[in-house]
């Protein structure tokens, strides 16, 4: 069958506020991945996969990518970021291609969820690996300390994710509907301006994949001209301190915030 011109098929794969979404729509997205997903999503749409099977080969590459860090000097930190790319035009993929063929779906949802918890982890736990030294690139003995400091970077990035995720279920388990976003401003004043002002510098993005990448890709560069693996291990120190810090941060806010109520 013919296949719908990019104008027939944006505002059913794109509806009204998905770019303008800041709670839900990745930077990436909004800045240039929409596009590309809309062109390679419209190639797709007579193929005999899934929407499901689809995030399916987004879980592949995102864990892929944790992966690839494994890969000694800067060939691994180029196709973690690489990969991490392909992991978030698939997470665009399956959900456009569900709405054009009307099969979203609770399922979907889930492992979409489940899809960005293993993708982010996998990341972490690979740069602290890379940080270790396991092909013995810096020195003679792998330094196990650097992957324990990245698995804390995976714990963090999990737990952020899963204290927002265990607000809708506390709520289902209460009989209470979905919460406003308004609910997500902090009761107190004091908190309101800390939580505005944490917002404002995003270091919290720090240990998402796409961030995460980049950051991981500078260390690489940065240890390719320095000849070690300092700005990898920084990189390593940066990121567990971020995840832990906002998941103390994090579920501060949620307590102090209304949606809980």
């Amino acid at each position: 069958m013919p296949k719908p011109s990019l104008a027939e098929l944006r505002p059913v794969v794109h509806p009204g506020g998905l770019k303008d979404r800041r709670s839900g729509e990745h930077w990436a997205g909004r800045l240039y991945m929409r596009e590309i997903s809309l062109r390679c999503t419209r190639l797709l749409l007579n193929s005999p996969l899934t929407p499901n099977q689809y995030t399916g080969l987004m879980i592949l590459a995102g864990v892929a990518a944790g992966a690839a860090l494994l890969l000694p000097g800067l060939a691994g930190a180029v196709l973690g970021a690489l990969l991490i790319q392909l992991y978030l035009l698939l997470d665009c993929v399956d959900g456009e291609l569900a709405r054009w063929r009307k099969v979203t779906s609770t399922t979907g949802v889930y492992l979409d969820r489940v899809g960005h918890y293993l993708s982010e982890a996998a990341l972490l736990v690979g740069f602290g690996i890379r940080a270790a030294d396991v092909f013995h690139r810096d020195g003679a003995a792998t330094e196990w300390g650097w992957a324990f400091l990245g698995t804390l970077a995976a714990l963090g990035a999990i737990l952020i994710k899963a204290e927002t995720d265990l607000v809708d279920v506390a709520r289902a388990r209460s009989g209470l509907a979905a919460a406003e976003d308004s609910a997500a401003t902090p009761r107190s004043a004091g908190m309101a301006l800390a939580r505005r002002a944490a917002a404002a510098l995003k270091f919290h993005r720090l240990v998402g994949g796409v961030e995460a990448s980049l950051v991981i890709l500078a260390a690489g560069i940065a240890d390719r001209v320095h000849g070690d693996l300092l700005f990898t291990r920084a990189a390593v120190v940066l990121l567990a301190a971020v995840a832990l810090l906002q998941t103390v941060l994090h579920l501060v806010s949620i307590l102090a915030s209304s949606r809980l109520k």
